[in-house]
């Protein structure tokens, strides 16, 4: 149900609402949630079984082939009629349980990946999911933080709101808190969608879901998620087999109606032909085979939040990440805090811990260092009067404290960002001037201490009028007193990792907001050979320009999140699948512009909502173990298709050409049903089977062409082993038709199993033995192939008892077929076909 229009002001809002500074009680919330709906854009019922099951019937062949059993009932050809809807109904059967299943397991892992926000209820800040938020909420906003839902200011701090993603607006904007009774604007408003960049702030939710102004938006432009390249490949597939299908039918159809076969035996069969053809369960063997690489990748810590993440996550041949905690421990420490002459000075450790203890944004690695020393200074009396919070643009944050009746600013950054705005500098405890020859002296100090490893940041403090609002205009004219250097050393066994991604095709790009020489040092350290830009050197180059410097370089120092945006956009450009691993609230537009955004479970909400896959460790360990399962499981749906397209090409060619040739259908419908149904079952368990190590050693993509290619040659001979299998039917046991069609069907199934084991491995297939279920399943429907023919109800399904010539006769031609198969695998390849090898990074 729908809420009100936008109300006029924040006290219309709140009497409407029936808002109150304690929230709502937690049996209204209940109550509103029934009224308004979940807070989504689009209701997620599940993995509701009817929704599933009535997907496996999609298919218009299998609706004919139904229809046509219908009919042979009403005709009193109710043998034929029960056993071609006995067969269909348990293909479609299959892969509704497979289908359910699948689904179930993703309904799950998204559970563990959902997003939750800061709540008032009944007086207490609680954490809810998002998807609970109703209208009348009141949510506590801080950076970092997703805003659940369209809501009023009703308390903001040096709030500072990302809304490129509602308006595509890079620079945050700001929000301030709506006055009562005055007339409300943007200023007021945030918006589902959007995050916070920093400060903090109080709203009042008045929308939620499909009502709030992104849910409108995305209603009007019918959003869809961006087709990938397996996705697209997929769609193209099943355009050909379809064309495929309806040519082929068409021509079965007429001549066999023309030969003056009954009608509805040749539209039975003709149908049939074309369900044999289709791989009809596609869909379930893709869901099937990507859900259980999303529990492996689950059971190696990395979260799937869309199955389709997978085929990106395999295919990717760059990856760009930060340094801290990815490359480096992540346990950052404050070493020194010194004065300008590298002494250890208490002053600067105090402003410093001041500035740390009273800013709003989001808690980082360095002022939790820099708390850490809090306990030894004494802050007492100090009381906090503004703050111009930080932003990636200024890099640094300014708070204006009292200190003991006078307003000094404190303010803390990159060092490129403090030493331009200081005008003296503090030597001995008195401010000189800051003249252009000490600044270079102060430039060389931080960059040898930069190519040692340390993080620098600088301090400056400056006198500030008494009760007036501070602003940027006071960030200036400032005194440097100092520094802060802070370790954060390199991971155990990082350059091992950065070298096996490298070996498995990964190229790394440190992409960072810290100084060029930081970057440098730990580039050498964990094994590149740096080759540097810096963000400045980017600034106002035109697309190409950009492009042939993001080209050149594997570090990117001294980034703005706009630029880390520009950099992964010119290398996707380039033709590399590129991920991006971050987990701050600038990291959020490089992570939407990937190919796979990956973050972790500890990033703020606005990365994680951005990311594609959730590591539960920031490790690239991890990540490679994430990448390998995604291959694996990109290769094993490559090899259904793969192995599946060709045996049914060679099976329905040389099916349709006998049906012309021959004066009896080459195998009845439900037979064709049978074979296909069969066939099937091993295909089922291909997500288990082993992918070779050489195609898990580099990213493959989809390749449409070489898959074509693959489908021609093995269908062919195929084809050609058919051929040779009529000649002996009939030229040596001059077979009667029921004994033709058994023995086909025989011929037919064995072909198809065989060319499995042949076709999954670029191995000889004796050297790469398949897992144990996919073994197990060919070899039992194997040995069903050859005893249904003799089991008491063989008849039902037209099938007759073979002898044993005409048996051994069958063994050797599919012993024959395998052998020529491994050769035409050594001349035209397989499944290192249908892929290409992706360019390295």
């Amino acid at each position: 149900m729908r809420t009100e229009p936008a109300d006029q002001t924040l006290a219309a809002a709140e009497a409407r609402l029936g808002a109150s500074a304690g929230g709502l009680q937690p049996a209204e919330a209940q109550r509103r949630l029934a009224r308004y709906g979940a807070n989504r854009l689009r209701e997620v019922n599940g993995n509701r079984p009817l929704a599933v099951l009535l997907r496996q019937f999609r298919s218009p062949m299998v609706l004919i082939l139904l229809g046509a059993a219908l009919l042979s009932a009403a005709l009193n050809e109710v043998d034929e009629a029960a056993m071609v809807t006995i067969i269909v109904l348990a293909s479609t059967g299959l892969g509704f349980v497979q289908e359910y299943r699948a689904g179930n397991a993703l309904v799950e892992l998204r559970r563990r990946v959902a997003v939750a926000s800061l709540v008032r209820r009944d007086g207490r800040d609680v954490e809810v999911p998002s998807a609970d938020i109703v209208p009348g909420d009141i949510v506590l906003l801080r950076a970092g933080s997703l805003v659940p839902a369209d809501a009023l200011m009703l308390e903001a701090s040096a709030l500072h709101v990302d809304e490129a993603a509602l308006t595509g607006e890079s620079f945050p904007v700001v929000k301030i808190a709506a006055a009562p009774e005055a007339r409300l604007t943007a200023d007021n408003r945030v918006h589902m969608g959007t995050s916070v960049r920093s400060g903090e702030g109080i709203a009042l939710v008045t929308e939620t879901g499909v009502h709030t102004e992104f849910g409108r938006i995305a209603a009007s432009v019918a959003a869809v998620e961006p087709e990938t390249s397996f996705a697209l490949g997929t769609r193209r597939f099943g355009l050909l087999m379809t064309q495929i299908m309806f040519v082929l039918i068409t021509i079965v159809l007429v001549a066999n109606v023309l030969l003056g076969r009954p009608v509805l035996d040749s539209l039975l069969f003709a149908a049939a032909l074309a369900v044999g053809i289709t791989p009809e369960l596609l869909p379930a063997i893709v869901t099937v085979t990507l859900s259980r690489g999303a529990r492996l990748l689950a059971d190696r810590g990395v979260l799937v939040r869309r199955l389709v993440a997978i085929e990106n996550l395999g295919a990717m041949d760059v990856l760009c990440t930060d340094k801290t905690g990815t490359l480096t421990a992540g346990d950052v420490r404050l070493d020194q805090a010194v004065d300008v002459d590298g002494r250890a000075s208490t002053e600067v450790l105090r402003w410093a811990v001041l500035n740390a203890s009273l800013q709003t944004a989001l808690p980082n690695p360095l002022d939790a260092a820099l708390l850490a020393h809090r306990a030894e200074l004494d802050l007492a009396g100090i009381r906090k009067r503004g703050e111009i919070p930080y932003d990636f643009e200024r890099k640094r944050l300014s708070v204006v404290v009292d200190d003991f009746g006078a307003d000094v600013l404190a303010c803390k950054g990159a060092a490129g960002s403090i030493l331009p705005i200081c005008t003296s500098i503090e030597v001995d405890g008195v401010a000189q001037p800051f003249t252009a020859a000490r600044r270079q002296v102060e430039e060389q100090r931080l960059a040898a201490w930069s190519s040692e490893g340390q993080r620098v940041i600088a301090l400056g403090v400056r006198t500030v009028a008494a009760d007036r609002a501070c602003g940027l205009e006071d960030e200036a004219g400032l005194t440097l007193l100092g520094y802060l250097l802070f370790a954060d050393p390199l991971k155990p066994g990082i350059a091992d990792t950065v070298a096996a991604l490298a070996r498995n095709g990964i190229g790394l790009r440190i992409v960072s907001g810290d100084n060029r020489y930081v970057a440098e040092h730990v580039a050498a350290a964990i094994g590149l050979t740096p080759r540097i830009v810096v963000g400045e050197e980017l600034e106002g180059l035109a697309s190409a320009a950009f492009a042939r410097r993001v080209a050149a370089a594997n570090v990117f120092a001294e980034m703005t999140p706009d630029q880390k945006e520009r950099v992964v956009v010119a290398l996707r450009r380039a033709g590399f699948t590129v991920g991006y691993l971050g987990d701050g609230i600038n990291d959020a537009p490089p992570l939407r512009a990937a190919d796979i955004g990956i973050s972790v479970d500890n990033a703020v909400d606005a990365a994680k909502a951005s990311a594609d896959v959730i590591l539960l460790q920031r490790d690239l360990q991890v990540l490679l173990d994430g990448v390998l399962a995604g291959r694996t499981a990109f290769g094993n749906t490559i090899k259904y298709i793969a192995i599946t397209i060709s045996a049914n090409f060679g099976n329905m060619i040389s099916m349709a050409a006998a049906s012309l040739l021959l004066p009896f259908l080459p195998m009845l419908a439900a037979q064709i049903l049978l074979n296909n149904l069969l066939s099937d079952l091993p295909m089922l368990a291909v997500s288990t089977d082993r992918v070779d190590a050489e195609l898990l050693a580099a990213p493959r993509h989809w390749d449409f062409p070489a898959l074509v290619r693959s489908m021609l040659g093995f269908g062919l001979v195929s084809s050609a082993f058919d051929a040779v299998t009529f000649l002996v039917l009939l030229q040596v046991f001059h077979a009667a038709p029921a004994t033709f069609q058994t023995a086909w069907f025989a011929e037919s199934l064995l072909t198809q199993l065989a060319v499995v084991a042949v076709m999954r491995t670029r191995q000889r297939f004796y050297r790469s033995l398949p897992s144990p279920l996919l073994l197990a399943t060919s070899v039992s429907v194997a040995i069903v192939a050859l005893v249904l023919p003799f089991v008491p109800l063989a008849g039902v399904v037209g099938f007759v008892p073979l002898p044993p010539a005409m048996l051994f006769a069958i063994a050797a031609i599919v012993v024959a077929y395998v052998a020529t198969s491994e050769l035409l695998k050594r001349w035209i390849g397989v499944l290192g076909a249908p892929l290409r090898p992706a360019a390295a990074g």
